[in-house]
């Protein structure tokens, strides 16, 4: 995987990370490719937040990953900060390539580059294929999630 570059995601990384976001059952149906407003709104946000990390994996110029890391700092487990990561998505093309792994590696070292202790996500019920993926990785299920919208 040297030809991989994780990098931070630019306002032109957009078009290709909606598309990763939306390129699934549940994506398609919570997200909207043509029209990059909210999320050109949501990428500013992000780029001025110093613990959001939006980034790209990058292979031969084409953009074929994509993930969220956000670092929490708190009080719990004696002042430990956090990492949790966010909005993995990989292009179709490379599923099943090793870049998943990669990409998760490389969230798990910058987590503890940046001094976190533990380094957690969640993903919607119905990934199973998801699941077994993150498990092999070495989380664990120890939760149980709950959202609400509003």
């Amino acid at each position: 995987m040297s030809d991989l570059d994780i990098r931070p995601a630019r306002r032109e990384d957009l078009p290709a990370i909606v598309a990763m976001l939306a390129d699934d059952p549940l994506g398609a149906q919570r997200e909207s490719p043509d029209d990059l407003t909210p999320y050109l709104t949501a990428f500013d946000r992000l780029s001025e937040d110093p613990n959001q990390l939006l980034v790209v994996a990058e292979r031969a110029g084409r953009v074929v990953g994509t993930l969220q890391l956000t670092l929490v700092p708190g009080l719990s487990r004696k002042g430990m900060t956090r990492s949790i990561v966010e909005a993995v998505r990989i292009h179709a093309d490379e599923r099943g390539s090793g870049l998943g792994t990669r990409f998760m590696e490389w969230a798990i070292e910058e987590s503890r580059d940046r001094g976190c202790g533990l380094v957690q996500l969640t993903s919607d019920a119905s990934r199973v294929d998801a699941h077994r993926f993150y498990e092999r990785m070495g989380f664990e299920r120890s939760h149980l999630g709950f959202k609400m919208n509003l």
